[in-house]
């Protein structure tokens, strides 16, 4: 198409003399632009994530008031289904549609009429103007994106009319409540109602607008364009920054491997904050597919809105309001340490997870190797650690450019020493995110103490004589474990395999193993360690005694979030866990009235006087701790048990001759009516019962029966 040569200015004053009398210069060309999509029109042009089928633009001389050739483009769709909106407004069908150009072609074919209409014009830079903000930032920049389209620069900066009406006109309406034909009737233009060619009526009028509004005082008309900007800058975010609410959404529904990058890719249009983009984390310290993401105002927010479930890949993804405060409690931080680390702009942060404790920035930089050098070298690492300076395996590490990440994350399970490394994209949220984390908790958090004392001490301290097992199969059984740890099985303490269940009563996946010393404790980790078990690798680290027995007793750990569930009978390896004070507050009121508060912690037994029978609580009182199971290898001799005194009640059918015997009673309950006598001997295998016959087993509450119609409740000297 030959466009025709321009229309010749109007009479009016010269342009040397309107330009000294104006003291602001006026852009030298404006390109109009219109657009529609196969879906929703107006403003909820692009919330439907449907493609572009039209383009119209014109160019304008507003100095001299020339406009060049009207150009009309047909762009076609991936899918061609026109909503009944779009076919009533355009009279397109799929089949016009189908024959026109693709948006590569058709964005192409604009560039060169664009350049010959402002070469005829006068030549000169050109500025894009729109109706609104929606056919760039919801429509042409996510389109392009997702066709991996790179869009010239002319399409990163434009006028929004809407916006240069309102700045004349400030009292008639707000911004998003205008259109082109309000405009143009608050301005009294004649419009040509006979156009009924769609897209063509709404350039002209739009033209018509600009050229009045330049008309009148104009000292700041089209002079701020909006700007698009073509790329996401990370940036550290401090607790004390004030995010406004009104600019912070939440996406959820991200794929687990998407970094901020792909975040900001499928918010591509819209201006996001620096460092805006914060991925959340679980309680185990992996992304849990949601982001926080700051914009640089609310209308960039609302715009974000419509974005509600448009696609990343093939998963939709859900955007809803967020408040400024849930953005600074994810990504904010309190370290000089990290702000200096994420000072350095432009740069790909890679997390490695993994290294060995002993590990130092020459050991990483060697492993990374010089293919990939990191960011000022080992100024550009930054290693995680505990509160007390233990190191936690976990890093992050800086790179110039993309390139260079892609080179370090061909390493991903390389071999350091005899760790294999991961490697993952990160984001300065999540910098900020596990420093956080272990900066303002223990790995093992400190937990409230359990409702009743503890039976039977051990012998606390942080010796670290014991190995915890994580990413157990929840089939797996003790042999299982026992032929897991192989040779190592032998340095096992008696009663020291403890399988740890969550609040169902299902196993978690964790164990915790008690060794003879810490140095057979770190052997078998270092044997173990990411050995694997019906098809899964076992991570086995040392612990302490002090880190598994609050575990144990209801803790939770840090690293796997397991919460205390409450379960209502203790179910504790005998030789196992230290004394805990009872506290009295937290002994239910009806269980707590029928002892004396003297009997809640009993004196050590005393052979030469009779003993009280003891015996586990009733329902009423629950202990709330994680369900455990044990490994029934030969204990050691009990000391006494120091659960509550039985109450007189309880005793009335016990004989005198029983009780006054040295020894300490239990009372069991829920046995199964046809349990024997040997059953119960089975449960206290490698106990020394007082006698050596079966008088000290002894039915109560129920008139004498048969081994065979044996009652539920025994007491057991």
């Amino acid at each position: 198409m030959t466009p025709p040569p321009p229309q010749p200015p109007p009479p009016g004053p010269d342009p040397a003399e309107d330009s000294a009398a104006d003291p602001c210069p006026r852009p030298e060309l404006l390109v109009v632009l219109f657009g529609a999509t196969a879906g929703a029109l107006g403003p909820d042009l692009g919330s439907d994530e449907t493609d572009l089928i039209l383009l119209v633009w014109q160019a304008v001389e507003p100095r001299r008031r020339q406009v060049g050739t009207l150009h009309k483009s047909l762009v076609r769709a991936e899918a061609a289904a026109l909503s009944p909106q779009c076919r009533e407004a355009s009279g397109l069908s799929a089949d016009s549609l189908a024959r026109a150009e693709p948006l590569d072609k058709v964005l192409q074919q604009f560039s060169q009429l664009v350049s010959g209409d402002v070469a005829l014009l006068g030549g000169g830079p050109y500025m894009l103007c729109t109706d609104g903000q929606q056919l760039l930032r919801q429509v042409l920049h996510p389109e392009a994106s997702r066709k991996n389209l790179v869009l010239p620069d002319t399409f990163f900066s434009f006028y929004d009319l809407r916006r240069e009406f309102h700045m004349q006109h400030p009292s008639l309406c707000p911004t998003r409540d205008l259109t082109v034909a309000t405009m143009a009737q608050d301005l009294g233009l004649d419009t040509d109602a006979t156009e009924d060619d769609f897209g063509v009526w709404e350039v002209k009028t739009m033209v018509a607008i600009i050229l009045h509004l330049l008309e009148g005082p104009s000292g700041q008309l089209f002079s701020k364009p909006e700007v698009v900007k073509q790329k996401y800058e990370t940036g550290p975010c401090s607790k004390a920054d004030a995010v406004d609410s009104e600019t912070v959404v939440r996406a959820r529904g991200l794929p687990w491997q998407s970094s901020d990058q792909d975040v900001a890719r499928f918010f591509k249009g819209l201006n996001i904050a620096r460092g805006g983009v914060a991925l959340c984390l679980n309680a185990q310290g992996r992304r849990n597919g949601e982001a926080l993401i700051r914009f640089v105002d609310s209308e960039q927010r609302d715009l974000a809105l419509q974005r509600h479930k448009h696609h990343m890949g093939v998963r939709y993804i859900e955007v809803y309001k967020a408040t400024g405060e849930e953005f600074v409690k994810i990504a904010g931080g309190t370290s000089l340490e990290v702000v200096r680390f994420l000072s350095r702009e432009d740069q790909v942060i890679l997390r490695l997870r993994g290294l060995p404790f002993s590990a130092g920035p020459a050991d990483v930089l060697a492993f990374l190797g010089p293919e990939c050098p990191v960011t000022e070298g080992a100024d550009g690492l930054l290693f995680v650690r505990h509160p007390d300076g233990r190191p936690t395996g976990d890093a992050f590490a800086l790179f110039a450019c993309e390139e260079l990440a892609q080179a370090a994350l061909r390493r991903h399970k390389g071999m350091l020493g005899k760790r294999y490394i991961e490697l993952f994209r990160s984001t300065a949220a999540e910098v900020q995110q596990v420093l956080n984390r272990y900066a303002s908790s223990p790995l093992l958090p400190t937990l409230t103490a359990p409702l009743l004392p503890i039976p039977f001490p051990l012998t606390t301290g942080t010796g670290r004589d014991c190995v915890r097992l994580r990413g157990l199969p929840y089939t797996a059984t003790i042999e299982d474990i026992l032929s897991f740890l192989g040779e190592a099985a032998v340095d096992i303490r008696p009663h020291g395999v403890h399988m740890v269940l969550n609040q169902q009563g299902r196993p978690s996946g964790d164990a915790f193993i008690q060794m003879t010393s810490a140095e057979r404790a770190l052997a078998a980790a270092q044997r173990c360690h990411k050995k694997v078990m019906k098809e899964r690798y076992v991570e086995v680290v040392p612990c302490s005694t002090e880190e598994m027995s609050r575990v144990l007793m209801g803790g939770t750990l840090g690293r796997s979030g397991m919460s205390p569930p409450p379960c209502k009978l203790p179910c504790l390896s005998p030789p196992t866990y230290a004394t805990f004070q009872a506290s009295p507050a937290l002994i239910p009121t009806e269980t707590a009235a029928l002892y004396p508060s003297s009997t809640l912690l009993p004196a050590a037994r005393v052979p030469a006087s009779p003993t009280p029978v003891t015996y586990y609580p009733g329902p009423a009182t629950q202990l709330y701790m994680n369900y455990t199971a044990y490994y029934p290898s030969p204990p050691v001799s009990p000391t006494a048990v120091g659960y509550l005194t039985t109450p007189p009640a309880a005793l009335a059918s016990a004989p005198t001759s029983v009780l006054s015997q040295p020894g300490t009673l239990v009372r069991m309950q829920g046995i199964p009516y046809t349990a024997g006598m040997k059953d119960l001997l089975s449960v206290f295998q490698a106990y020394q019962l007082a006698p050596d016959d079966y008088t000290s087993l002894m039915p109560i509450g129920d008139p004498p029966r048969t081994v065979l119609q044996a009652p539920k409740e025994w007491v057991c000297l």
